[in-house]
C-alpha cells in the first residue's frame, strides 16, 4: 500500500508542518540568543531545512525539498518577520522551554517522513529508520551549533534521537503488519512526538556517563 495515491500528499503536508515547527524552534532559539534579523532567518532556515537537505543528499533525491517547494522559503521569511515584530512589540522573552515544544513536533514529523522516503527506495528497515533519525535531528544540530550550544540531540539526557528511532521502527513494523502506509506514517510520527513530549513533561532522563572518581 506504499503507493497509495494519498501518500504523496500526506508526505508533503507532514513535511510542511514539520518544516514550520522546526523553523519556529530555530526562530525562538535565535531570538533567545539575541541574534540580528539575518541571524534569525539563517538559524530558522537551518533548523527547518537542514535535516531534509542531508536526507535528500544521502538518498540522492533531486531537487532538494526546499527547491521543490520554493514557496516554503517565502513562508519562512514571512514567519521570521512576523515573529520578530511580535516579540519586539510585546517585549516577549523566549525561553529554552518554549523552543522545546515545536522542536518535539518537528522531531516526530521528520522522523516519519525520512523513514518513509527511505522505505520508498526499498532500503532495509534499519537504514530507513536511521535516515529518519538523521532527518529529524540534523536541523536541530545545525541550529544549536550556530547558536553556540552543545546540540540537544547529544546533550539533553531526556530521550531525543531515541524517540525518533522508536517512531521510525513503529512506522516500519506497522507497514510490515499490513497497515496502510499513510496510517503507519501518522502512527510513527505520533509515537516519536508523543515520547518526546512525555519525556519533557515527566523529566525522565537516560543514564548519564560517569567517569568515576579520579584515581
Amino acid at each position: 500500500m506504499s503507493n497509495a495515491p494519498f501518500l504523496p500528499l500526506l508526505l508533503t503536508i507532514i513535511e510542511a508542518v514539520g518544516t514550520l515547527a522546526f523553523a519556529l524552534s530555530g526562530l525562538l532559539e535565535a531570538a533567545r540568543k539575541r541574534l540580528d534579523a539575518v541571524g534569525v532567518c539563517l538559524v530558522a532556515g537551518l533548523a527547518a531545512f537542514g535535516g531534509g537537505t542531508l536526507r535528500d543528499v544521502l538518498l540522492d533525491r533531486r531537487p532538494f525539498v526546499w527547491v521543490a517547494h520554493s514557496e516554503w522559503l517565502w513562508v519562512l521569511l514571512a514567519l521570521c518577520i512576523a515573529a520578530m515584530a511580535f516579540l519586539r512589540a510585546r517585549h516577549f522573552a523566549p525561553t529554552e522551554k518554549a523552543m522545546q515544544w515545536p522542536d518535539a513536533l518537528g522531531l516526530g514529523l521528520f522522523s516519519a517522513t525520512g523513514t518513509q522516503l527511505a522505505l520508498a527506495q526499498d532500503l532495509p528497515g534499519i537504514v530507513a529508520v536511521l535516515m529518519g533519525v538523521i532527518t529529524a535531528t540534523f536541523g536541530g544540530v545545525l541550529r544549536d551549533v550556530v547558536c553556540n550550544e552543545i546540540p540537544t540531540a547529544f546533550s539533553d539526557h531526556r530521550p531525543y534521537a531515541i524517540c525518533a528511532f522508536i517512531g521510525g521502527w513503529v512506522l516500519v513494523l506497522a507497514q510490515h503488519a499490513g497497515l496502510a502506509a499513510s496510517l503507519a506514517l501518522v502512527l510513527g510520527a505520533a509515537c516519536a512526538t508523543g515520547l518526546r513530549v512525555a519525556a519533557l513533561l515527566t523529566g525522565f532522563t537516560l543514564p548519564r556517563w560517569s567517569s568515576g572518581d579520579a584515581a
